[in-house]
């Protein structure tokens, strides 16, 4: 079955770094756009950013733009968020994504990342 399990996430200061991973399996990983999420306390859940199935090209969120970097290991199965510069705005519940061909969303478990001094 399909998994996507992240992990990563855990408590930093500001100005910090963080590097979220996802493992995926039970699916043909290479051939995916995949993504990264977060929803932070009390606010709706928004696309962090995004990667082509190659990793050629990435989209980032203004928000993030600049700091955030997304990365992709298609031997591994994998893929990454290196968060730079954190801030409390950062704080969220972190989420990796894909879209499969079939029109349904996966989902990963959600890993906390807090932002505080």
């Amino acid at each position: 079955q399909v998994q996507l399990v992240e992990s990563g996430g855990g408590l930093v200061q500001p100005g910090g770094s963080l590097r979220l991973s996802c493992a995926a399996s039970g699916f043909t990983f290479h051939v995916y756009t995949m993504n990264w999420y977060r929803q932070p306390p009390g606010k709706e859940r928004d696309l962090v950013a995004s990667i082509i199935a190659t990793g050629s090209l990435q989209n980032y969120a203004d928000a993030v733009k600049g700091r955030f970097t997304i990365s992709r290991d298609n031997d591994k199965n994998t893929v990454s968020l290196q968060m730079n510069n954190l801030t409390p705005e950062d704080t969220a519940v972190y989420w990796c994504h894909f879209k499969h061909s079939s029109g349904r969303d996966y989902w990963g478990q959600g890993t906390q990342v807090t932002v505080s001094s």
